[in-house]
């Protein structure tokens, strides 16, 4: 019996051993969940790039009134050039041909003008969109002529009847005509199909310097338009454009926060 027990206890050994190293061998293999959980999360997200580019169209206002208007022909071309994610260069040239008959005078403006200056985009864009709220400011020269149809003088006593309508026949020409000015513009842009776009703007002109013919006055200045108080003026355009994308540049981080707050400034005052 003592062989016995002790054979037993020897086999009961030799199990414990084998337990213990077959213990020690084995791993623990995670699994997937886990595996997903340790590794570091990936953005899955892709940067945001926006476009940069050219945009060049035409001023609809002048072309169309030049057809309903028999004293009237203009044609304005429209560009600008997305420098920063708001900011824009732009710029208008163009020519008008405009019969003026007042009261008292009646006479002809021609002449060409051009606009340089910049456009800062208020508006934020959500997704791909790339409609534009502007404000800008630009600077204006025009090179013209006048000529002097005829005039009225002025009778303070119409008792009397009307003063005869003077039609000159000399020195009614004044060539080498300019002027200088600043506008203020304000204005938008949207995107009515791909890449073609539909806007408008409002000017507020002030002059700066201005060359005037003899015994006459500039009181319509091609780009400029009607002369009021001698310095001020007002301007309008509808526009159609195209966009030529040129090349794409990817959002800063810290523009994204930038949108990001404004968006929730948003929706928090609806």
């Amino acid at each position: 019996m003592k062989h016995i027990s002790r054979f037993y206890f020897s086999i009961g050994l030799v199990l414990l051993s084998f337990a213990g190293n077959a213990q020690e061998q084995i791993t623990v293999k995670p699994t997937k969940a886990a595996a997903e959980k340790s590794e570091p999360k990936k953005d899955s997200i892709p940067p945001k790039k926006e476009r940069y580019g050219l945009r060049v169209g035409v001023d609809l206002f002048k072309l169309t009134r030049s057809f309903y208007e028999t004293d009237y022909r203009g044609l304005e071309l429209v560009g600008d050039y997305r420098l920063t994610r708001r900011h824009y260069l732009a710029a208008e040239i163009g020519n008008e041909n405009k019969t003026v008959a007042d009261d008292q005078v009646n006479f002809t403006t021609k002449g060409t003008y051009i606009k340089v200056g910049f456009d800062y985009n208020s508006f934020q864009n959500w997704g791909n969109m790339e409609n534009i709220i502007s404000v800008g400011l630009r600077y204006g020269a025009s090179s013209f002529s006048q000529t002097l149809n005829s005039y009225q003088i002025y009778n303070p006593n119409p008792y009397f009847g009307e003063s005869p309508v003077i039609i000159p026949t000399e020195n009614n020409q004044f060539d080498g005509l300019s002027a200088q000015w600043i506008e203020v513009v304000a204005g938008m842009k949207a995107e009515v199909f791909n890449n073609v776009f539909v806007g408008f703007s409002f000017r507020l002109n002030r002059l700066m310097s201005q060359k005037r013919p003899n015994n006459f006055d500039n009181l319509y200045i091609p780009g400029f338009n009607r002369t009021y108080n001698g310095d001020f003026g007002v301007g309008f355009n509808y526009t159609v454009s195209y966009f030529i994308p040129l090349y794409k540049a990817t959002v800063k981080a810290k523009e994204k926060k930038e949108a990001k707050k404004e968006k929730t400034k948003k929706e928090k005052k609806k």
